[in-house]
């Protein structure tokens, strides 16, 4: 039996938060370093992820600027525009952390959405 597994792991502050009826789309901001020359300059990297269920609910209940912590898996996609496929990868969050509300200089951690 194959233990191949494909994961996520995203600890970042919320940028926005999109929620419909069914799904509730959140975007994450992930800020890292990088040297460029002799100088270190720092770089926000976006990562768009998509919550259902219960980890939506709990999406939901975050707010712009908190410190979250996502974990789920990258699902392929493919749609038709022009006649041309066009190939995607979506985040699906399986797991949902509220790790400190912004502002609040404690820590929230909130029990995990599943």
């Amino acid at each position: 039996m194959s233990r191949d597994t494909a994961e996520f792991h995203i600890i970042g502050n919320i940028g926005s938060i999109r929620p419909r009826e069914k799904v509730t789309y959140v975007r994450v901001a992930v800020k890292y370093s990088r040297k460029e020359g002799d100088e270190w300059t720092e770089h926000t990297r976006w990562n768009s992820v998509t919550c259902f269920g219960k980890v939506a609910e709990k999406a939901q209940k975050a707010g712009v600027g908190d410190l979250v912590r996502i974990t789920g898996v990258p699902e392929e996609t493919a749609y038709e525009r022009g006649g041309e496929t066009i190939y995607g990868t979506d985040l699906i969050a399986k797991h949902f952390y509220i790790h400190n509300r912004a502002g609040n200089g404690g820590d929230d951690a909130s029990p995990d959405a599943d």
